[in-house]
């Protein structure tokens, strides 16, 4: 059988080790997670871990340094694809994406445990259990930093409500105005309205604008005909 040929108890024992660690490591990480009820928790952390050192030391055993650094580039790719899982999108933002860092980072715990790094495998565990506890009140300290409109990345959009008859007209004289403020429109949308009339929404192309100044435009196109309602908003991106 090749399994008694192939049986090496020393190396059995190493790959025990090396399992064990990155199991320790994807808990420590996976159980901070599951605290927090993210969508990736205690298991799917444990089983990236675990399951990145087992193709680490797999291919370690089977073809030396060379195989490893292989399958190590592999093993970053899929993981990746395996956190694209956890991304999800929900109108203009997204939820996910510290998840799916979190198992790309773990996964990299996994390969140092793999190839036997287990210093540098805790070494990483600490920086991402840091990483996700340490630095959260100072994310949430900054997120109570009130900045300016001006400073802030968003998706601007000018919304023109206006009799019907009127939006031929009124859709190229909006755009110029824009422009004229130095706001370019990416695009112009037409949505019917009750009452025989139109609302025209234009987004703008930056990302960064001045409240002021739209305040000003807005107040241009109220005065245009057939205009019965004229406004401004913006959603923050993520």
């Amino acid at each position: 059988m090749q399994f008694i040929e192939s049986f090496d108890l020393m190396s059995f024992f190493d790959t025990m080790v090396s399992l064990a660690a990155a199991f320790v490591l994807g808990t420590a990480i996976g159980a901070e997670r599951q605290y927090r009820q993210r969508s990736a928790g205690l298991r799917t952390n444990v089983l990236v871990a675990v399951g990145a050192a087992a193709f680490v030391d797999l291919a370690i055993r089977l073809n030396g340094a060379d195989g490893a650094v292989r399958v190590i580039s592999y093993v970053v790719s899929g993981v990746g694809f395996l956190g694209a899982g956890v991304i999800m999108k929900e109108g203009l933002n997204v939820r996910g994406l510290n998840t799916a860092a979190t198992l790309w980072s773990t996964a990299a715990v996994g390969a140092c445990a793999g190839s036997d790094r287990l210093a540098e495998a805790a070494l990483v565990a600490f920086f991402i259990l840091s990483g996700n506890t340490l630095l959260r009140p100072l994310v949430n300290a900054i997120n109570r930093i009130p900045i300016d409109e001006g400073g802030s990345e968003a998706i601007y959009e000018v919304r023109v409500v206006a009799e019907d008859a009127q939006v031929p007209g009124l859709r190229d004289r909006i755009v110029a105005l824009l422009k004229a403020a130095k706001y370019p429109v990416a695009d112009v949308n037409l949505e019917e309205l009750p009452d025989e009339t139109s609302a025209i929404v234009a987004t703008l192309v930056g990302t960064a604008a001045k409240g002021k100044e739209l305040d000003a435009v807005v107040a241009q196109l109220r005065r245009l005909p057939g205009v019965t309602h004229a406004n401004w908003e913006a959603s923050t991106t993520y």
